[in-house]
């Protein structure tokens, strides 16, 4: 596998080559998972943050809304892209780029799964990766 970095380390690892899973948490409490990862508190029952857990969570979901971005001011992302919200197998319902530069094809329940897509070079020459969601079989 190249020299690889992720774009946001603390999400997720570069070394997956299919289907990476995401950081997240859990609470020992009451059971609720969340992403991103925190040490803040549950959200959910209010335990102390000695309660919480790191777990990863399969990139896995359902398609539950998405929305394609025509116009945008920053310059870190070409228009047009897709913007999905995914609710993870896991359970947490996460917003997330999409593949898809368009929303054609596209439609609410699809399977979608995590994948990870170049995003340019760090100042070693390495390869730089960036978590994105595809439909479910639809490869990068």
């Amino acid at each position: 596998m190249p020299n690889r970095t992720a774009v946001h380390s603390e999400l997720y690892s570069p070394d997956s080559n299919d289907n990476p899973p995401l950081n997240g948490g859990k609470c020992r409490a009451c059971g609720y998972v969340f992403f991103p990862p925190q040490r803040y508190g549950c959200e959910s029952c209010g335990a102390p943050p000695e309660k919480l857990e790191a777990v990863q969570l399969a990139g896995r979901g359902t398609l539950h809304s998405y929305a394609t971005v025509h116009l945008h001011m920053g310059n870190d992302i070409e228009t047009p892209f897709t913007i999905g919200l995914i609710v993870l197998d896991d359970g947490p319902a996460i917003s997330a780029t999409l593949t898809s530069r368009t929303d054609e094809g596209l439609a609410i329940g699809d399977r979608m799964q995590s994948v990870l897509v170049a995003a340019g070079t760090d100042q070693a020459g390495g390869e730089m990766v960036e978590l994105r969601f595809s439909k479910a079989g639809a490869g990068k």
